[in-house]
């Protein structure tokens, strides 16, 4: 029976309890979400077998000039979704169009509209081999998933002059294809004195430039608002981990939209829920940028850093469809008559790699870019801990070996630290007997009982806190690593050894299918099918764990020892569905611990226990599967 008004049992069932709330926490925010996550894609594949035939199209409302949070631009066409045609089959539809091609991109520019609405990202793939499909960011109207940039002109409310739309088709001059040092250049003639052209760009990397010009022919001025859109219908699939952002992102003038924790306060945490629920969330800016990002990739629009825009993410529900955007207008233009406005403004659409955010974010100027990638919090942390693994990366040429040694590079920075924990430790483990031999003669008075340990603690200059200080110093360090791996498309795909060929997802062995020779996957047994997945590196894991709490003598406790005794295994569990390049970091940094903390017990006088509780373990592992007939033949007497 547990006595409540003991210290020990009162830490015991504190131990209890935080050991719960980490597996209730990990059940929540890891575990249900994966399942709901193949929940859904077994609910997607059977609904794209089961579809409708196709219905016809519905144009929604036209916007309003100045109108804020208008979820659709002039003239957009948004079609309800029945049997879709493929994203291939769109694109062949809505011809002509304009090629991009560029070492990263490929894709069109549909003259209809003059929206970019066909992007793949050919530096990645979907899946580890490279011969897999391209990454698809942007796709048209129509298609499964659209999600496409508008750019254009919409008439103030005195103003009649026909703007070119969603619907509008441009014509290129000349012909060629969108490329580095290949802008290409389209005009639309409104046949009432105005003519738009639009000059587009794009680097060689993920920014495009979008700059649109008025020309007025007439013999009166016209007023014009200029606008972007970045558009999405249908919700998103996300992968639903709260460290890991998915969803509208931006920086608003001195606001920053986000759904995972941020280190600036004025950070807020709006999903595509909030936007639904808020129907629109507007914001008057200089400086911004906004859009939609994915697990690894985004598309944001760039207005003009000393632009004034009214900027918004809004949501409508058209049909049974919800269409999500980003977009903002600019202040009026008025072009005078025989005159000529210009606007510029930039969308970013590609892969969140760290160097190309940070590079665009200096040579731009724009407000905080580097926020586009979700640093959270432990910014100070997490991000030195990406330039360090990148180095090393690029030193060593495999992630996973960066890893390794960037681990080693912290253990020593913190070794001092360790050195005194360790030291103070072994102290702890040389008076034993003594700590022993007062809780005896003070079992039933335990004031005095601590008095007399403090007494000793202090004669002895022992911390008795200073083993936690290794653990309490690794956390923020490990939970760095956890972001890192699961935020920076570096470490997407990166492989390790073996069978390691993603670093970023988990070990994908199981020691419930004996490694791959029972064809099964036990993880799909409904219910607790999830628990059984435990790889290889996940079970060294657990051994070097398991090791570096064996060099320790056993807790008096026979409750607090049976936690710590399984404490090992329940982490192993825990951690198996998570990355593979942290489950090897933790290993590692274990095997570093039990060999430092070996050499340090051992120069201050303090056995070793590790060696004698191996020895424990396998005697009880034999006497397991001992017979006893001397049990036997007592029992038959009985």
């Amino acid at each position: 029976m547990f006595n409540f008004n003991s210290p020990d049992q009162k830490n015991t069932i504190l131990a209890i309890a935080l050991s719960a709330v980490v597996l209730i926490g990990w059940q929540y925010f890891v575990g249900l979400p994966q399942m709901e996550k193949q929940r859904q894609e077994a609910q997607l594949k059977q609904q794209q077998q089961q579809q409708a035939p196709q219905q016809p199209g519905q144009t929604s409302t036209p916007a309003q000039p100045g109108q804020p949070g208008v979820p659709v631009a002039p003239g957009q066409t948004v079609n309800v979704p029945g049997q879709q045609l493929s994203r291939e089959d769109v694109i062949a539809r809505t011809q002509p169009r304009v090629m991009i091609e560029t070492p990263r991109l490929k894709g069109s520019i549909a003259l209809k509209g003059g929206s970019i609405d066909d992007l793949a990202l050919t530096k990645y793939r979907e899946t580890v081999d490279p011969n897999s499909p391209a990454i698809v960011l942007l796709a048209p109207r129509s298609s499964p998933h659209p999600f496409y940039a508008e750019f254009g002109w919409v008439a103030t409310g005195t103003t009649k002059a026909k703007a070119p739309g969603a619907d509008t088709v441009w014509k290129q001059e000349g012909t060629g294809t969108l490329g580095v040092g290949k802008p290409v250049t389209l005009t639309y003639d409104n046949g009432e004195g105005l003519t738009f052209r639009r000059v587009i760009s794009v680097d060689d990397k993920y920014m495009f430039t979008v700059e649109d010009t008025v020309e007025n022919k007439s013999s009166a001025p016209v007023s014009l608002y200029p606008y972007a859109l970045i558009s999405r219908h249908g919700t998103p699939e996300v992968t639903g981990y709260a460290i890991r952002h998915e969803g509208p992102i931006g920086v608003l003038g001195d606001k920053c939209l986000r759904q995972s924790f941020s280190l600036m306060a004025e950070c807020h945490e709006e999903g595509y829920k909030t936007i639904e629920d808020k129907k629109s969330i507007p914001f008057n800016v200089t400086n911004a940028w906004l859009g939609f990002a994915d697990a690894y990739w985004a598309a944001t629009l760039i207005p003009d850093t000393k632009a004034k825009v009214l900027a918004h993410f809004s949501s409508e529900t058209i049909g049974t469809l919800k269409t999500y955007q980003a977009d903002y207008l600019g202040e009026a233009q008025t072009v005078p008559a025989a005159g000529t406005v210009s606007t510029k403004t930039r969308l970013f659409a590609g892969a969140r790699e760290v160097a190309i955010i940070d590079s665009y974010e200096s040579e731009l100027n724009l407000n905080r870019f580097e926020l586009l990638i979700d640093w959270g919090r432990l910014y100070f942390i997490t991000k030195p801990m990406f330039w360090a693994i990148d180095w090393m990366f690029k030193f060593l040429g495999n992630f996973g070996l960066a890893i390794l040694a960037v681990t080693v590079i912290i253990k020593l920075i913190f070794f001092p630290l360790a050195n005194k924990s360790y030291a103070s430790m072994a102290k702890m483990k040389a008076v034993q007997p003594e700590m022993v031999a007062i809780r005896e003669r003070y079992a039933d008075d335990k004031v005095k009982q601590q008095q007399a340990l403090m007494e000793l603690y202090k004669t002895e200059k022992i911390n008795p806190l200073a083993g936690c200080l290794p653990m309490l110093v690794q956390v923020p360090v490990f939970f760095a690593l956890y972001k890192v791996l699961f935020v920076t498309i570096e470490m997407r795909h990166a492989p390790f050894y073996g069978w390691i060929k993603d670093l970023s997802a988990a070990d994908p062995t199981n020691i419930f299918n004996l490694f791959g020779l029972i064809p099964y996957d036990p993880t799909l047994i409904p219910v607790f099918g999830q628990f059984l997945h435990l790889g290889f590196w996940p079970i060294i894991m657990g051994i070097t764990m398991w090791a570096q709490m064996k060099l320790n003598p056993a807790p008096p406790d026979p409750t607090q020892k049976m936690i710590f005794d399984w404490m090992p295994l329940i982490f192993t569990f825990m951690l198996a569905s998570f990355s593979a390049g942290l489950v090897i970091y933790w290993a590692w940094n274990n095997t570093l611990s039990v060999l430092q903390q070996s050499v340090i017990m051992k120069k201050n006088g303090a056995k070793v226990e590790l060696w004698d509780n191996l020895k424990g373990l396998g005697q009880s592992i034999v006497s397991l599967f001992q017979k006893k007939p001397d049990d036997k033949n007592n029992k038959n007497k009985k």
